[in-house]
């Protein structure tokens, strides 16, 4: 059947019948073939109504056949844009790197828009993280992180500004991790990583070309040099291009725990 309908489209044969398979299912094994065989990954695909009267199919029946290919994970709508074909995943490993670092490592083109920078009083838990009096500003830094032209994630954090003095002077387009070493020669050694999921608020979802509410992969980075808290950083994650990956190791004390780890690069 799949070939025949392949045939028929370019013979220019594409409206669907009724039959024993409802029309939404045969448009979306189009789709699926489509989505697999044809396009290359983040390209788009025809809107509803070029679908609808391509294959003489109403835009409800569209819409069902699209939403069944993006709740697979082949599909993603991007809001004000279309419909496009997924980009694969990428996969983090544990460890203590930049944004432009690891998104280098594995030959993306990482791009960086600062959204807001400041210096200012954080917020009690960050100032607690950071080892910061009540009273002492810290450098807030909102940015929004790019691979190969693909919003990834949303970054919103702080620094400790009596280790980095005049941060905010400096590019901060680049990597972060980079800048410190070279400049103020702080190399972050180690640090806290916690990671859970959530719904992405409507400001976050807009940067990231994503739905209000769709999942995204929160990470709360504690960082540190020598000892000492330099950097208190929360990053937002698309859950369809990011996945994490940790490799597992039984504690030698013999509890059963596993603990990831993490280590520069």
């Amino acid at each position: 059947m799949a070939a025949r309908r392949t045939a028929d489209r370019g013979k220019g044969a594409e409206v669907l019948h009724d039959g024993p398979t409802p029309k939404h299912a045969q448009l979306r094994e189009i789709l699926r073939e489509l989505a697999s065989a044809e396009l290359l990954p983040g390209s788009p695909v025809p809107s509803e109504r070029d679908l609808a009267e391509r294959y003489g199919v109403s835009r409800l029946t569209v819409r069902e056949a699209v939403g069944q290919l993006v709740a697979e994970g082949l599909l993603v709508r991007v809001r004000g844009k279309g419909t496009f074909t997924t980009r694969p995943r990428v996969d983090a490993q544990l460890h203590l790197a930049s944004f432009t670092e690891d998104m280098r490592r594995r030959g993306m083109r990482p791009e960086t828009e600062v959204l807001d920078a400041a210096e200012a009083i954080p917020p009690p838990s960050t100032a607690e993280a950071l080892g910061l009096g009540p009273d002492q500003s810290a450098y807030w830094l909102y940015r929004l992180r790019k691979a190969d032209g693909a919003p990834m994630a949303v970054e919103r954090g702080w620094y400790h500004s009596a280790m980095l003095p005049r941060l905010l002077d400096h590019d901060l387009t680049d990597s972060m991790y980079t800048l410190l070493a070279r400049t103020y020669e702080v190399q972050l050694e180690s640090g806290t990583q916690t990671v859970l999921a959530e719904g992405a608020d409507t400001e976050t979802a807009r940067l990231l070309g994503l739905r209000a509410g769709s999942p995204v992969l929160v990470f709360r980075r504690i960082a540190t040099a020598q000892g000492r808290p330099v950097e208190d950083m929360t990053s937002w994650y698309r859950g369809d291009l990011y996945q994490v990956t940790m490799q597992l190791d039984r504690d030698p004390s013999g509890s059963g725990h596993n603990r990831p780890s993490m280590r520069p690069v």
